[in-house]
């Protein structure tokens, strides 16, 4: 590095001499250059191309962050569209029904077209949790009448295209990355998901004309560290405990500013713990259903000096009741070419069951329907993003919707085992 210092800070007064020497000291510096790069690029090479657990990783991460469908497109394509979404009743609704495939996704969409609305149905099918029920899902709507386009939330084409296609008067935007402990894992599935798919679906409904109302799931992970109970809507939500609900956070506000800005009708409905038939694999008591029938040990968690952890568990049918009175109390959009025309409707709601239970009680339930004694394995809660308890404050949905849930646990798991049964087989068929 000598030479480097030997150039004089003053312009214009240095000149090189034209010797044998100095270009041999370019040749050099250049062979140098070169061997550097392609040390670099070899590094870049091992890193990327030839590590087990990278590449398992990005081609994960990759299939999970496909924006481009290469299925859609076509007469019969967009015939099917067309089909899907036909309105049948009177008063219907033609609604896009984003992670149609999804758990709470696939009921809406049977609970919509059985009434006569028209729906279309959105899904990336990623591998979050097993494909294989998201395709049985996918058969359920299909046989119900609603078609599932295969693709993202972030192709903007996709979306705009659908919108060409169909005029939606409704979005319910279910679509998501879920669950609280696979943000340690896979951070970027939950920015991409549920910040930039959430803004790409919301720049595609501004700019349409007619503005569509749009109806999507927040999330009771919203309350995080917040020890006020019940939680209401008026409570704090400026303490997540994970990432996945600051990503839920970072959607109300997203939301709250298309509202004021572009003058979209936005509700955002926050779910407490849902569960039922064709529920995900990742929750607590479908896992435990499963790990009990194969005589496996289930991890149940208490907080600290041994407090109890519970869960205001509501169950899928008063999810969907919710769900479809959101959509119907939903005010137009007041937006035109993507510029608002006046004050536009913007709510918020608890989804819940008003009636915590310990994990350890669900597990008890679980054990008289399925016959089988529990492996209880008792555990500290770990600081993962779980919280300690969820107790939800339904007023103001029961007020403005009429949401009422009738549906207790024991009554709800009772369902639910009989679904279980049926479809994995009394735990043969593996549940993953």
């Amino acid at each position: 590095m000598k030479h480097i210092d030997n150039i004089p800070s003053t312009p214009g007064k240095f000149k090189m001499e034209k010797s044998p020497y100095n270009r041999l000291r370019i040749h050099f510096s250049l062979a140098k250059l070169t061997f550097w790069s392609f040390v670099f690029l070899g590094l870049i090479f091992v890193f990327f191309y030839r590590s087990p657990a990278s590449t398992s990783t990005v081609s994960s991460d990759l299939s999970r962050r496909s924006l481009r469908t290469n299925s859609y497109g076509g007469p019969a394509w967009e015939k099917r569209i067309k089909a899907s979404a036909k309105v049948r009743s009177r008063n219907g609704i033609s609604v896009l029904v984003t992670g149609a495939a999804g758990f709470v996704g696939t009921h809406v969409s049977v609970a919509l077209k059985r009434r006569g609305d028209g729906v279309l149905g959105l899904d990336n099918f990623n591998e979050y949790y097993d494909p294989s029920l998201k395709r049985a899902r996918q058969s359920l709507l299909e046989r119900t009448g609603v078609y599932v386009v295969e693709g993202d939330i972030n192709d903007a084409t996709l979306l705009k295209k659908l919108f060409d296609i169909v005029p939606f008067s409704h979005i319910m935007h279910l679509a998501a990355q879920a669950g609280v402990r696979y943000a340690m894992e896979n951070p970027g599935s939950y920015v991409h998901s549920n910040i930039a798919g959430l803004v790409n679906v919301l720049e595609i409904c501004k700019s349409v004309n007619p503005q569509p109302a749009i109806v999507w799931a927040s999330s009771s992970s919203v309350y995080g560290l917040n020890t006020k109970v019940p939680f209401s809507e008026k409570d704090r939500t400026d303490q997540p405990a994970s990432l996945y609900a600051a990503t839920k956070k970072a959607g109300e506000e997203i939301a709250h500013t298309y509202n004021h800005i572009y003058g979209l009708s936005l509700t955002g409905l926050r779910f407490f713990t849902v569960y039922g038939p064709w529920g995900r694999p990742d929750m607590a008591y479908f896992f435990f259903t499963r790990d009990i029938l194969k005589g496996k040990s289930i991890p149940i968690f208490e907080a600290a000096n041994h407090g109890t952890v519970a869960r205001d568990f509501t169950y899928i049918d008063d999810i969907v009741k919710g769900c479809l009175a959101a959509l119907d109390t939903a005010e137009k959009s007041t937006g035109s070419g993507g510029k608002k025309k006046g004050p536009a409707q913007l709510r918020v709601f608890n989804l819940g069951n008003t009636s915590p239970v310990p994990v350890s009680d669900l597990v008890s339930i679980l054990e008289r329907l399925l016959k089988v004694k529990a492996k209880r394995l008792m555990m500290k809660l770990p600081r993962n993003g779980d919280v300690q308890f969820t107790h939800a404050n339904i007023s103001s949905a029961h007020k403005e919707l009429g949401y009422k849930p009738t549906t207790d646990l024991q009554t709800g798991l009772k369902k639910f085992v009989r679904w279980y049964l049926n479809y994995y087989g009394n735990g043969k068929k593996s549940a993953q």
